[in-house]
């Protein structure tokens, strides 16, 4: 039980892997969560997905929400549907994402049910899907829109305010001030953290001073390849693919922000004349929409990107970009022998259309696969980029000839040389950091890294873990 005078979090996330975000904080007066994320790859995540909170949703007075990705909100609609009836605070373009994202889930998690209901035979009781299309459309009632770098008061004894994380559109750092009594006690979470220096998006906002911080640590234990060879790399593998007419190249990516930043390094290159006439499929309904909702939030984006939109004004034609609208036309895509380039969701080839081109395309010697974003533990993503010679797809044995190739420069997520960066803005140590949203070893790797330099009090939490803040270690779940 929660003591009344004391402030406690629980990691019910994130913890020692990097989705399922979710984090409980309660205090004398108050329940909220921020993030309601969903579980993904490996084979228990759709257990943990369906399994009952370890708290009651009705409870919980309000959520604040970092950004719109899906293992951050995946799971807000069944929030929603078993209880939770309070505000959800995010930034304006989040809340315009959710819009698209929370409703295509659901498309899959029906579409799923369907799919596997047919399969079963008549004793065998079906499955429901994770929710329902009702559930979103509750969800997204729910939305509470906040603008960055305003304040604003969910609660008498909460503040928050939201800062720019340069992580995709509408990605937010939370700025968290708890009132108890005369007393008040600040609560940073980094969400997750851009890389710096990347294009569209502007740098994550640096905080200067907070009690207690929650850092990401997803490439806690790795730099990214610089920009430039990653660029290359790109230029290669089109005049290796594409160039000679020899195949496709197909690109499992992220429907928000990944999608968006290669296509603008695709106009980008073009308009440095490094590759000329491509053509550009992309097909992901979902990634359509974002990519279109970005194209309206310019606002947010750093200079080079309002620069490279300035140019595509008078220059679009020299790249195509198509979009294809239907299933017939997805389809279609894959009587394309050669020329074309398919970016196409999900980003770790787990669902969705990217799984009929990658059934269709790894059998092919001159196809190039083209890996550009996080691959986690039990994905289809990555044991290709382990190097496995064959996969299963919709039950089918498929070989793996095409070549694989991973650019790690794309990375939405800060590195490790970019989160120390980013940590050093703080003029004093925190009183406790947590470290989260990362495999074992990334975490632990960060937290060395933050020992040595920083000489800060740290702590990796488990799944479930509860800390009280102000007394020490996190008690084990």
């Amino acid at each position: 039980m929660t003591t009344k005078t004391k402030l406690n979090i629980s990691f019910l996330g994130a913890a020692g892997e990097v989705t399922g975000s979710c984090y409980l904080v309660e205090g004398p007066s108050f329940k909220f969560l921020v993030d309601c994320g969903m579980f993904q790859g490996g084979k228990h995540a759709d257990a943990k997905n369906r399994s009952n909170f370890s708290f009651k949703p009705h409870e919980i007075d309000f959520l604040v929400l970092t950004h719109g990705h899906i293992d951050h909100s995946g799971l807000i609609p069944k929030l929603c549907r078993d209880g939770f009836k309070g505000p959800i605070y995010t930034t304006d373009a989040t809340a315009q994402l959710l819009e698209i994202m929370l409703r295509d889930s659901t498309h899959i998690h029906e579409t799923s049910a369907e799919r596997e209901n047919r399969k079963r035979k008549k004793h065998e009781k079906p499955i429901t899907p994770l929710y329902t299309i009702v559930d979103a459309e509750k969800s997204l009632q729910q939305l509470k829109p906040q603008s960055y770098d305003e304040t604003y008061n969910p609660h008498d004894n909460v503040r928050v305010c939201m800062r720019d994380a340069g992580h995709i559109l509408g990605s937010a750092i939370l700025e968290i001030w708890i009132r108890q009594g005369k007393h008040e006690q600040k609560i940073v979470f980094s969400g997750d953290l851009g890389q710096p220096g990347r294009p569209i998006l502007r740098d994550p906002v640096r905080i200067e001073k907070t009690d207690y911080l929650i850092v990401e640590s997803t490439y806690g234990d790795r730099q990214h390849k610089a920009l430039r060879p990653s660029l290359d790399e790109l230029v290669d593998a089109i005049n290796d693919t594409i160039v000679p007419g020899r195949g496709n190249i197909i690109i499992p990516a992220f429907a928000v922000g990944r999608t968006q930043e290669i296509i603008y390094y695709l106009y980008s290159l073009t308009k440095d004349k490094r590759v000329s006439n491509l053509t550009v499929f992309l097909d992901s309904p979902m990634a359509q929409r974002v990519t279109r909702l970005t194209r309206h939030h310019i606002e947010l984006f750093d200079k080079k990107g309002m620069e490279l939109v300035d140019w595509y004004e008078h220059h679009n034609h020299e790249m195509t970009l198509k979009f294809t609208e239907t299933v017939q036309e997805s389809m279609a895509l894959n009587t394309i022998s050669s020329g074309a380039i398919i970016i196409s969701a999900s980003g770790m080839c787990n669902a969705g259309r990217i799984l009929h081109h990658l059934r269709h395309g790894l059998d092919r010697r001159e196809n190039t696969i083209l890996i550009t974003g996080f691959q986690a533990e039990g994905t289809l993503g990555r044991r290709l980029v382990d190097g496995t010679k064959k996969v299963k797809i919709f039950g089918k044995e498929i070989p793996v000839k095409a070549r694989i190739i991973t650019i790690g420069g794309f990375s939405a997520h800060a590195d490790q040389k970019a989160i120390l960066d980013w940590l050093q803005g703080f003029k004093a140590p925190p009183k406790q950091t947590f470290i989260t949203h990362g495999e074992p070893k990334s975490s632990q790797a960060l937290e060395k890294q933050i020992n040595d330099r920083l000489n800060w009090k740290t702590n990796i939490p488990e799944n479930g873990d509860q800390a009280t803040l102000g007394e020490g270690p996190v008690k084990r779940g």
